[in-house]
C-alpha cells in the first residue's frame, strides 16, 4: 500500500521567479518576484525560512503574517494569499518594488519630481494616521525598508513585523535586534519612562522624519545628521523640524501633519495630490464634479508621471465611461494617456472602448471621436473599420448639423486606406456625390472635393475613371469660389490618373473655361494646372514612346503611393483639410434653403432686369460666429464664438446656419466668391453612374439657387483686391467687369446658354403659378354661386341666421 504525501508548496497557486529582488527588507523576510500560475500576472512573494533555535523570530514573522492578512487599507501593502508550513512562510502581495531600489532607479533616469514625492509621503502619513487613530496600533518600524512602490508609483507601507497595540494590552514592544532598524528609534526610548512624557504617535512620527530625510538626502548615516535638512524643500522644512524635535510631546499627530502640509503654499498642496485625492473618492462624487474634473484633467496629464497615467488614471477613465456615464468628456484624457501605451496594450484597453463609442448616438461623442481619429486610427485593423466603425460613421453624412458633416468628410482621409472595395468605391462615393451636389454649406462641398482629390489614389481604376473627372468638373462650376479652386487642385493632384485623351478632351476644356473666372485665385490655379497638363501632352507629342510611362497609373490597381508624383500639388489636401470647413464658413456665407447665396446673374439681353433690393452690410468680428435665425423679421446678431472645439456640445442638437467672416481662405489667399453661378440642372456627359439613386449621382447638377441681391454702394468686388501680394496694385484688373456681367461662352460639350434657360424656366413657372391662381379663383366663385342657389331667395320679414 502506497501513501502519497501532498506537497503544499507544489499546490500553491503562485510560483517564485528564482532570483530575489534587490534591496529587500533587512532581517526576517526575503522578497522575491513571482507570478500567478493560472494567469501569469506578476506578484511579490515575501519568504521567511524557519530556522532551528529562532523561535522568537518565527513568532514575530507569524504575527506579521497575521497583521498583514487582517489589515486592509489603500496605503498599506495589499495581501493576496499566503502559505504556512513547518519549513517556511510565504506571503503573496501585489507586485511592488522596495522604495530604496525605486529611488535609485529613478535617480539614474533623471530623478523623481517633487510632485511624486509629495504624493508618496502623503500616502505613508495617511497609512500611519489609519493605524494610530483608527486601529490604536504603533507601527514601530517606519523606515526606508518598510515602504514599497507599486507599478503605478503608489507608495505602500509594509514591514509590520514589530507592530504592537498602543493600549499596552499586548505586552512590551517586540525586540528588533537589528542595528539597521534600531538607528531609527527616537532618543526618548533610551530614557526612563518616568522622565519622558509622550503621545502614542511620537515614536512613529520621529521615524517618519528620518524617512523624509532619507528620501531627499539618501541613507541616514547617524541620528545627528537629522539637524541639517539638506535637500528637503523649504515648504516642508518647518513641518519636518516638528517631527525630529527633541520633545516628543510636540510632535504632531499624523492627521494634523497632513493638514499642515496641505495648507495653502504647503508641500502637499499641488495639482497632483488633488488629482489623486479626487480619484480615490470618484465613486461618491456628483456627476457635475466628475465632468469638471475630466475636463481639467487633460491639461495636467503631461506633467504627471507616465506610470501613474497608465496604471491609475487610465482604469478610472475606462470605468467612468463604462459605468459612470461620463460621455465624451473622457475622450481627450483617454487618448492622451493612450500615448503612453504600447501597441498591444492599446489594442487591449483602448480599441474596445473606441469601437463601442462609435455606436453611440450622442453627437458630442461622435464629433469628438472624429476630431481625434488621427490618434487611434493606426491601431484599427481593416475588418474592425469596415464592419464596426464605418457603418456608424456614414450616418454623419446625413446629419443636420454642419459640424458633424464636416468632421465626417475629413475623417475619410484616415479611413479610406482601410476601407474595402464596396465601402470605398460604392458607399462612400455615393455619399460624396450627394454632398457635392446638394449640401447647402459651400465649405462642406469644398471639403468633399478636397478629400476626393486626396483619396483618389485609393479608388479602383474603374471608379477613378467614372468619378474623378466628373466630380472635379462639377466642382469648377460651384458658386462657392474655394470649391472651384479645390476642383482645379483636384485635377492637378490626380493628374497621373488620367489618360492623355481625357486630358485633352475632358480636363483642359474645363480648365480653359476658368481662365476668365471672376476670382483671380481661381484663374491663377487654372493657368497653373493648364500649364502642367499641356507640358505632359507636349512631352508625349514630342516622344510618343513616353505614353506608356505617363499612363502607367491610369489602369493600375489602387495604391496609396500613386499620388506621390503630384506631391507638390497634393499638399493642399493635407494642410487645408484640418480646419478647412470651419475657416471657410467664417470666410464665405453658407446659403440656407431659400436664402440667396450666389452673386447676381446677369440678365440676358431682351429680358427685363429684376429690381435690385439693397442688402444691409453687417460688420463682423474675426474669429466669431454670427447665428442667423430662420425668421427674418426677428433676426438678431449674436457674437457667439466658434465653439466646435469646446467642451459643451449641447447646441449641436439643432442645426445652425452660419454667416460670413471676412478673412482669407486657406494659405493661398483665395478671395470670397463674387459673380460666378453654377449651371442649373447641368449633367456631366462623362458620368455613367445611372445605377445610383438620383440624389447620390455625380451626374446631377447644382441645385438652382436664387440670384444674390446686389451689394450696397461702396462695396468692393473680390477682383478689386490685390490678393497676390502685400503691396497694393494700381493696375486695373481686366476681368473686373466680369463680376458685374459674365458673357455666356460656348462649351465644347455642346451645352446651351444656361442663363437664358434659367430665365425662361422662371418665366414658365411664374406663368403656371398665375394660371393655377386663376383656376382656383374661378372654382371658389362657382362654389359660392352653388351655395346661394341651394338656399333660395330670402323671405321678407325674416332675419338671416349665420
Amino acid at each position: 500500500m502506497w501513501l502519497f504525501v501532498r506537497d503544499p508548496v507544489r499546490d500553491f497557486p503562485f510560483e517564485l521567479i528564482p532570483e530575489p529582488a534587490e534591496g529587500g527588507p533587512p532581517g526576517l523576510w526575503t522578497l522575491h518576484r513571482g507570478r500567478k500560475k493560472a494567469t501569469g500576472s506578476p506578484v511579490s512573494i515575501f519568504v521567511y525560512d524557519v530556522k532551528p533555535g529562532a523561535e522568537e523570530q518565527t513568532q514575530v514573522a507569524k504575527a506579521a503574517f497575521k497583521r498583514l492578512k487582517t489589515l486592509r487599507h489603500p496605503n498599506i501593502l495589499a495581501y493576496i494569499d499566503g502559505l504556512e508550513t513547518d519549513k517556511c512562510l510565504h506571503v503573496v502581495t501585489e507586485a511592488v518594488t522596495p522604495l530604496g531600489v525605486y529611488l535609485k532607479a529613478r535617480a539614474e533616469a533623471g530623478g523623481l519630481k517633487e510632485l511624486e514625492l509629495s504624493w508618496g509621503l502623503h500616502q505613508i502619513v495617511k497609512a500611519l494616521s489609519f493605524l494610530v487613530n483608527d486601529c490604536n496600533l504603533i507601527h514601530n518600524n517606519v523606515s526606508m525598508a518598510a515602504v514599497f512602490v507599486d507599478r503605478a508609483g503608489e507608495w505602500k507601507l509594509g514591514g509590520l513585523d514589530y507592530m504592537y497595540s498602543a493600549q499596552g494590552n499586548g505586552g512590551a514592544p517586540p525586540c528588533k535586534g537589528i542595528p539597521e532598524l534600531e538607528q531609527y528609534d527616537p532618543p526618548e526610548l533610551a530614557e526612563s519612562s518616568s522622565r519622558s512624557v509622550k503621545e502614542k504617535w511620537s515614536a512613529d512620527m520621529w521615524r517618519l522624519g528620518c524617512l523624509i530625510w532619507e528620501v531627499f538626502n539618501g541613507p541616514l548615516p547617524r541620528a545627528a545628521a537629522l539637524r541639517n535638512p539638506g535637500k528637503i524643500p523649504k515648504s516642508l522644512v518647518p513641518h519636518y523640524c516638528e517631527l525630529v524635535g527633541a520633545n516628543p510631546k510636540v510632535r504632531p499627530n499624523p492627521a494634523r501633519f497632513l493638514l499642515n502640509c496641505r495648507a495653502p503654499g504647503g508641500f502637499m498642496n499641488n495639482r497632483f495630490v488633488e488629482t489623486n485625492l479626487f480619484l480615490e473618492e470618484i465613486q461618491i462624487k456628483e456627476p457635475a464634479e466628475k465632468q469638471k474634473f475630466f475636463q481639467e484633467l487633460s491639461k495636467s496629464l503631461e506633467s504627471f508621471p507616465e506610470d501613474f497615467c497608465r496604471h491609475k488614471v487610465l482604469p478610472q477613465l475606462l470605468t467612468a465611461f463604462e459605468f459612470g456615464n461620463a460621455g465624451a468628456v473622457v475622450l481627450t484624457p483617454l487618448f492622451k494617456v493612450g500615448k503612453f501605451l504600447s501597441a498591444k496594450e492599446y489594442q487591449q484597453k483602448i480599441i474596445p472602448v473606441v469601437v463601442k463609442m462609435f455606436s453611440s448616438t450622442d453627437r458630442a461623442m461622435r464629433i469628438r471621436l472624429l476630431q481625434q481619429m488621427e490618434q487611434f486610427i493606426q491601431y484599427l485593423d481593416e475588418p474592425t473599420v469596415n464592419t464596426q466603425i464605418f457603418p456608424h460613421v456614414v450616418h454623419g453624412f446625413l446629419d443636420t448639423n454642419p459640424a458633424i458633416r464636416e468632421q465626417t468628410v475629413k475623417s475619410m482621409l484616415l479611413l479610406a486606406p482601410k476601407l474595402n472595395e464596396a465601402n470605398l468605391n460604392v458607399e462612400l462615393m455615393k455619399h460624396f456625390a450627394r454632398l457635392q451636389a446638394k449640401d447647402e454649406q459651400g465649405p462642406i462641398r469644398c471639403n468633399t472635393t478636397v478629400c476626393l482629390g486626396k483619396i483618389g489614389s485609393y479608388l479602383s481604376a474603374g471608379t477613378r475613371h467614372r468619378v474623378l473627372t466628373s466630380a472635379f468638373s462639377r466642382a469648377t462650376k460651384d458658386p462657392f469660389a474655394p470649391s472651384r479652386v479645390a476642383g482645379v487642385l483636384g485635377f492637378a493632384a490626380t493628374h497621373n490618373l488620367y489618360s492623355m485623351n481625357d486630358c485633352a478632351h475632358k480636363i483642359l476644356p474645363v480648365l480653359c473655361g476658368l481662365t476668365v473666372d471672376p476670382e483671380k485665385s481661381v484663374r491663377d490655379q487654372a493657368f497653373k494646372a493648364i500649364r502642367s497638363f499641356l507640358s505632359k501632352l507636349e512631352s508625349v507629342s514630342e516622344d510618343p514612346t513616353q505614353l506608356a510611362e505617363v499612363e502607367k497609373d491610369v489602369h493600375a490597381a489602387s495604391s496609396p503611393g500613386m499620388g506621390g508624383a503630384a506631391a507638390s500639388w497634393a499638399g493642399w489636401a493635407v494642410t487645408g483639410v484640418s480646419s478647412l470647413t470651419s475657416k471657410l464658413i467664417r470666410t464665405h456665407p453658407a446659403a440656407a434653403p431659400g436664402e440667396p447665396s450666389v452673386p447676381q446673374r446677369p440678365t440676358p439681353e431682351g429680358l427685363p432686369a429684376p429690381a435690385p433690393t439693397p442688402v444691409p452690410h453687417t460688420p463682423t468680428t474675426s474669429g466669431h460666429w454670427e447665428a442667423q435665425e430662420e425668421d427674418k423679421d426677428t433676426a438678431k446678431d449674436s457674437s457667439a464664438a466658434d465653439r466646435w472645439d469646446d467642451e459643451d456640445w449641447g447646441s449641436l442638437e439643432e442645426a445652425e446656419s452660419v454667416l460670413a467672416q471676412q478673412d482669407n481662405w486657406g494659405t493661398g489667399g483665395q478671395a470670397r466668391h463674387a459673380g460666378q453661378t453654377g449651371d442649373p440642372d447641368h449633367r456631366s456627359p462623362e458620368s455613367d453612374w445611372s445605377s445610383w439613386e438620383a440624389e447620390g449621382s455625380w451626374e446631377q447638377g447644382w441645385q438652382e439657387r436664387s440670384p444674390q441681391e446686389p451689394s450696397p454702394e461702396g462695396t468692393r468686388m473680390a477682383s478689386e483686391y490685390n490678393w497676390g501680394g502685400l503691396e497694393p496694385s494700381d493696375k486695373g484688373d481686366p476681368f473686373a467687369d466680369l463680376s458685374a456681367r459674365r458673357e455666356p461662352r460656348p462649351d465644347s460639350w455642346g451645352e446651351d446658354n444656361w442663363e437664358g434657360l434659367e430665365t425662361e424656366s422662371r418665366q414658365v413657372r411664374a406663368e403656371l403659378a398665375r394660371k393655377k391662381r386663376e383656376e382656383r379663383r374661378r372654382e371658389m366663385e362657382a362654389k359660392r354661386a352653388e351655395k346661394k342657389a341651394a338656399k333660395g331667395p330670402m323671405k321678407l320679414g325674416t332675419r338671416k341666421l349665420d
